[in-house]
């Protein structure tokens, strides 16, 4: 079989909905990514065999094929193929998993995987027509009245594993304190491509960091928020299953942004002296219950550290995807982590809560993150996970590769 490597890993500043990156058109955000990782690798984009990119709200300004649309724009031969995906909040994760499958496969030799989204210019939901009912009367029946928003099953999650608003809170000032580190120590530049943006009126700028990230986070304006899915509809739906804990403060944020992932197979990389960031180890992925939904990174995570043939305490760096808070301390209580290991290992720089969720580009966002901190810290393995929309989840393993191995 063939081994799939990490070339390179690159992403934009992740931008506030209605922020700076709102004057950029997602395709031109995409395409500054994908420029900016092919230089970084010194890979001519010729030698790329495909292209696959994440992308949750495929209408409008996202439409028509948009990783298609991006390559073009970053001035690459029409040659190279692109296709645009959708697995929700894992969709460029779940883009990694395919190129790297393609090249274990031997159908790939060199692929980039990448995504992208622009919550303000395309809003979450988009691609739902006003008059037209998704589900279908047949899934409908199955789940009668129970297929609910992401943010009742993180109300639904945090009753079940008995976690409080005071939990929630905590784990999202932990976020902002570990990403406002991360920023002041300029751990995230290496990873990070500026983007030229303009503010209303003014001079042009690159914005080079991310932008919801709060340097001084103030717990007890966390603790004053109410609560962000109220609604005595689902109090009558779950009765007393939801205990309204979940705020604006301890989900993540609506954002804009992009990333990219250079994948190439060991023997490819070798011949052509490419750097080789990492390899790929082992990935699953699975389905829960989608009514809860969220809770798919426990068993991927299992199934993914079996695959490996490894046990979350040989894990160096975990980055697990903060949807809401109580999504991943319900993860951290079901998988039985110690507090110690929990902070010194997972989301180091903080997490979705702090930076931003840009949907489709979240995965290879995290991804990137993973990469990068792994050689920071000098460790052996990562592992990402993330929970999806209509209950699925993606896990990744990754290996770094030392110069001593």
């Amino acid at each position: 079989m063939n081994r799939a490597v990490i070339v390179e890993a690159a992403r934009s500043p992740v931008g506030r909905r209605d922020g700076a990156l709102s004057s950029v058109h997602p395709v031109d955000l995409h395409a500054a990514v994908l420029g900016e990782l092919m230089l970084r690798a010194g890979v001519d984009p010729i030698e790329v065999d495909d292209h696959i990119a994440g992308c949750v709200s495929q209408v409008g300004e996202q439409s028509l094929n948009e990783a298609r649309n991006a390559w073009l724009a970053a001035g690459f031969p029409e040659s190279v193929p692109s296709t645009t995906i959708d697995r929700q909040c894992g969709s460029s994760q779940q883009a990694i998993a395919f190129a790297s499958q393609g090249i274990e496969a031997g159908a790939y030799d060199v692929v980039v995987a990448s995504g992208v989204e622009h919550m303000t210019r395309v809003p979450m939901g988009s691609s739902r027509a006003d008059a037209e009912e998704p589900l279908g009367d047949r899934l409908a029946e199955r789940y009668v009245g129970t297929l609910v928003p992401q943010g009742i099953s993180a109300e639904l999650i945090a009753h079940r594993w008995d976690i409080t608003r005071d939990q929630q809170d905590d784990f999202a000032f932990r976020s902002h304190l570990l990403a406002g580190n991360a920023q002041r120590e300029g751990r995230l530049k290496a990873q990070l491509v500026p983007i030229d943006v303009t503010a209303d009126g003014g001079e042009p700028r690159a914005l080079d960091r991310d932008e919801g990230v709060r340097l001084e986070p103030d717990r007890e304006r966390m603790r004053g928020l109410e609560p962000a899915f109220r609604n005595e509809a689902y109090d009558r739906l779950f009765p007393g299953q939801i205990d309204w804990t979940v705020t604006a403060a301890n989900a993540s944020q609506i954002s804009d942004g992009a990333a990219a992932v250079l994948l190439a197979s060991e023997s490819r990389a070798i011949e052509r002296g490419w750097p080789i960031r990492g390899r790929v180890v082992a990935h699953a992925v699975i389905g829960t219950d989608p009514i809860l939904m969220l809770t798919g990174p426990i068993p991927a995570t299992r199934r993914v550290l079996a695959r490996a043939e490894l046990a979350l305490h040989d894990i160096d760096v975990l980055e697990i995807n903060e949807a809401f808070a109580s999504v991943v301390l319900a993860w951290k209580r079901e998988l039985d982590v110690e507090d110690t290991w929990f902070e010194e290992h997972v989301n180091p720089n903080g997490g979705a809560i702090a930076i931003g969720h840009p949907l489709g580009a979240s995965g290879a966002r995290l991804f990137t993150d993973l990469v990068h901190e792994l050689e920071r810290r000098g460790g052996r393995y990562g592992l990402q996970v993330m929970c999806e929309g209509g209950g699925m989840a993606n896990a990744t393993v990754i290996e770094r590769v030392a110069k001593d191995r």
